[in-house]
C-alpha cells in the first residue's frame, strides 16, 4: 500500500462508515426509541373496542378497505342519520319533476346523449309474395267493397286499416335508406349482424279476406317457412318480431310462435283471445290502433275550443262481447244525462264524419272496453283533442315505458263509472286549468299515434323500435340461457309474472 495517496482518508473506513463505535451506539438508541413509539401507537389503537366510534373519523383509506361485514356495517350505520318518511305530496312533486325531465329528453335536442337511443339492427325476411305483396294487392283491389261486414256489423276493410301496423313498420324498414328519417333502427342484409328478425306476414288481411280453410292453410305454410329458418332455430324465435295486431289473426298456429315478440293491441287476461303463457309485457309490445279520424292540430284545437259544449261524447257499437259488456251498463247509466251524447256507430264516410264532428265538440270522450280491453276510440279521441275517459280495468297501453298517459287521459274504474250520477259529477268537478293542460298535451302526444310514410321521428314506428331496443338484453339473456341449459334442468324462466292492472282514480 506504500506510495499510494488517499485524499479522503483510509479506504476501509470510507467503505464501512458505521464501524465507528460511537455511531453504532447512537443509531441503536434511535432504533429502540422508534420501536417503542410504534408499539405504543399500535397498542392504543387495539385497545379501542370494535364498536366504539372515534370522535373525529379520519378519511377512509381506499387502499385499506374493510373486508369484515360487521366492521363495515358499524361504520356505515354510524355515518348515516335516520331517514324520515316521504309524504305523498313530496312523491307527487318528484313524479312531476321526473316527467318534465323525461319530456325534455324525448322532445329535446336529438344530439343530446340522454335523448339518443341504441340503434336496433333488423333483418327483414324476404318471404314469398303470397305472404306479403299478394295480400296487399288483394286488400287494395277489394277496398271499395264496403258492404263486406263482420258478424257484428263492423266493416272488414276498416278493421284491417285499424290494425295495419304490419304494413307501416314493414314499408319503412324496406324503404331505401336515403328516404328514411328514423335513425334508431336500420335494416341489415346479413343475418349475423342482426339484433332482431322481422316477419313480414300480413296476418290480419289474410284472416279477413281469404276463405277460412285457405287462410288456415296459408298460416301453416307461413309457420313452416319461418320456423325452418336457421335464425329461428338458433333462438327459438325469441329475437323475431311477429305482427299479430288483430286478436283473431294467426290464432290457429300462433301457439307455436309464443316465444317471439308479438305486436299486439292489448293483453286480454280473460283467456278469450290469448291463452295463458302466450303474451306478457316483458316479451311483447302494445301498439296503437290506426286512428279513424283526422288529426286536430294546434290551430284546430284553438278554433274548436269555444265549440266544445258537450261534456262527454261516445259514438260506436253499444253492445260488445266479453270485456265490452261494460258498454251496455254505461249506456243505461248515462242515458239522458245532461251534457252527455251517446250514439250508435255507423260505418262508412258518414259514420267517420259524425264521430269526428262529435269529438271536436266535446271536452271528454268515453273510451270503454270493446270485445278486448282496448278500443280504437281511445286514439280517435287523442288526435281529436278530446280528453279520453278510460273505463277498462284490464287495459295495457302503447309505449307506456316512454309516455305518461295520466297527462292526457282520465282513468276510471268500472265499479265507479256505473254508479248513478258518479261519472258526470266527477267530470264536472275537474277544473278548467287541468283541462287546458291536458288538451295541450293531447296535441303534443298525437304525433306518437300517427302512422306515416315515411315514418317520422317520435311517431309510432319510431317508439316501437325504442321499446324493442329496451328488450334486447333480456332477449339475448334468454336466448343464450336456452342454448346452454342441460336437458335435466328445470323449465326455463318465461318471466310471465303479471300483476293485476287495477285502475287508480287520479
Amino acid at each position: 500500500m506504500a506510495g499510494k495517496h488517499f485524499p479522503f482518508g483510509n479506504p476501509r473506513l470510507n467503505s464501512f462508515p458505521f464501524s465507528s463505535p460511537f455511531l453504532i451506539a447512537s443509531l441503536s438508541l434511535l432504533a429502540l426509541a422508534s420501536l417503542f413509539f410504534l408499539s405504543s401507537f399500535s397498542s392504543s389503537r387495539c385497545a379501542r373496542a370494535p364498536n366504539q366510534t372515534p370522535l373525529s373519523q379520519p378519511r377512509r383509506n381506499p387502499l385499506n378497505p374493510d373486508y369484515s361485514f360487521l366492521a363495515s356495517l358499524d361504520k356505515f350505520l354510524s355515518s348515516r342519520a335516520p331517514q324520515g318518511l316521504v309524504d305523498s305530496a313530496a312523491a307527487g312533486a318528484l313524479d312531476d319533476a321526473i316527467w318534465e325531465k323525461e319530456t325534455e329528453r324525448l322532445y329535446g335536442n336529438p344530439a343530446d346523449p340522454w335523448a339518443s337511443s341504441s340503434v336496433v339492427r333488423v333483418y327483414v325476411y324476404e318471404m314469398p309474395a303470397k305472404f306479403t305483396y299478394d295480400l296487399l294487392r288483394l286488400f287494395r283491389d277489394t277496398y271499395r267493397e264496403t258492404t263486406n261486414l263482420t258478424s257484428n256489423g263492423s266493416p272488414v276493410h276498416r278493421l284491417i286499416e285499424q290494425h295495419s301496423i304490419d304494413y307501416w313498420l314493414w314499408a319503412d324498414l324496406i324503404a331505401p335508406e336515403s328516404e328514411r328519417f328514423l335513425k334508431n333502427v336500420i335494416r341489415v342484409n346479413r343475418q349475423e349482424e342482426a339484433d332482431i328478425f322481422y316477419i313480414p306476414f300480413f296476418t290480419t288481411i289474410s284472416y279477413f279476406l281469404l276463405e277460412r280453410q285457405q287462410c288456415k292453410a296459408l298460416y301453416r305454410e307461413a309457420l313452416k317457412w319461418v320456423t325452418d329458418q336457421p335464425a329461428w332455430q338458433r333462438s327459438g324465435g325469441r329475437d323475431h318480431v311477429l305482427p299479430v295486431h288483430h286478436p283473431w289473426s294467426f290464432k290457429s298456429v300462433r301457439r307455436f310462435m309464443k316465444k317471439s315478440i308479438w305486436l299486439l293491441p292489448d293483453m286480454d287476461s280473460t283467456g278469450n283471445w290469448y291463452k295463458p303463457g302466450e303474451v306478457w309485457l316483458e316479451k311483447d309490445l302494445i301498439l296503437p290502433y290506426v286512428p279513424n279520424v283526422d288529426f286536430c292540430d294546434d290551430r284546430c284545437l284553438l278554433e274548436t275550443q269555444s265549440k266544445r259544449s258537450t261534456l262527454l261524447f261516445f259514438r260506436g257499437r253499444l253492445k260488445r262481447n266479453a270485456g265490452g259488456k261494460i258498454r251496455s251498463k254505461l249506456v243505461m247509466e248515462l242515458h239522458d244525462a245532461e251534457g252527455v251524447v251517446i250514439e250508435e256507430g255507423t260505418s262508412g264516410e258518414a259514420g267517420k264524419a259524425a264521430a269526428q264532428n262529435g269529438m271536436r265538440k266535446s271536452l271528454f270522450c268515453l273510451s270503454p272496453a270493446g270485445d278486448t280491453p282496448s278500443s280504437a276510440r281511445l286514439f280517435d279521441a287523442v288526435v281529436s283533442g278530446c280528453i279520453p275517459v278510460i273505463v277498462s280495468d284490464e287495459l295495457e297501453l302503447p309505449f307506456e315505458g316512454i309516455l305518461d298517459y295520466r297527462k292526457i287521459a282520465l282513468f276510471v274504474s268500472s265499479s265507479d263509472a256505473v254508479q248513478p250520477g258518479w261519472l258526470v259529477n266527477y267530470l264536472r268537478g275537474i277544473d278548467s286549468k287541468r283541462i287546458r293542460d291536458m288538451q295541450a298535451n293531447l296535441v303534443k302526444y298525437s304525433r306518437h299515434f300517427l302512422y306515416s310514410s315515411p315514418a317520422q321521428p317520435l311517431g309510432p314506428e319510431d317508439l316501437t323500435w325504442r321499446m324493442i331496443s329496451g328488450k334486447l338484453v333480456n332477449i339475448k339473456l334468454h336466448t343464450r340461457r336456452s342454448q346452454r341449459v342441460v336437458k335435466e334442468s328445470r323449465s326455463l324462466c318465461t318471466c310471465e309474472c303479471r300483476v293485476g292492472n287495477n285502475t287508480r282514480l287520479l
